[in-house]
């Protein structure tokens, strides 16, 4: 391979369609975020994990990574695009703030396990369940720190009333995702 092939593959930008598809994305987040469910405890039940699995199956790891980053810098700069028509830095180090925060790394090990499925069949699988569980750890992490519970009761506030719904979530997800991915033929 000769040097001007290696220095265009390493220092490739994004197409327009790529551009649309990430800024198509980031929208669909904040779309899905409005489907809110409060809860007891303080979290609420959301279609944002939904959103971000979608966009990791469809768009891939960087994609969606660059999907959710923008979704998330959207809201900490006030735009009303979070949970609730809600937005600004206060909810990035409030309670729920870590499954926000968590959403990029989410994204990316969901769509790498998307890129690297036909190399290791279970890759999708595992990292469906390591993207999830990722996002549950960050943000009972946050949860426990910010309000001072016991790791007992972010798991039961953060992870246990959700645990059904993660998996309807993911499976629809995952079914729509790819049935995207194969029409978009990405």
């Amino acid at each position: 391979m000769s040097e001007a092939m290696v220095e265009t593959k390493t220092k490739r930008k994004l197409s327009t369609k790529e551009i649309c598809y990430v800024a198509l994305f980031t929208a669909v987040i904040a779309v899905m975020a409005q489907i809110s469910i409060p809860m007891p405890l303080g979290v609420p039940m959301t279609m944002q994990t939904f959103a971000i699995t979608l966009a990791a199956v469809v768009l891939g790891a960087k994609l969606s990574t660059f999907s959710t980053l923008i979704y998330i810098l959207i809201g900490a700069i006030g735009v009303p695009v979070l949970a609730g028509f809600s937005g600004g830095l206060d909810k990035f180090v409030g309670p729920t703030g870590g499954f926000l925060i968590s959403f990029p790394l989410m994204a990316f090990i969901i769509g790498f396990g998307v890129e690297h499925r036909k190399a290791f069949k279970g890759a999708y699988v595992v990292a469906l369940v390591v993207g999830t569980v990722a996002n549950y750890v960050v943000g009972v992490v946050m949860f426990c720190i910010l309000t001072k519970s016991p790791v007992m009761t972010g798991i039961t506030a953060c992870v246990v009333p959700f645990i059904p719904t993660a998996i309807i979530k993911a499976i629809l997800a995952s079914v729509l995702g790819f049935e995207i991915r194969k029409r978009l033929k990405l």
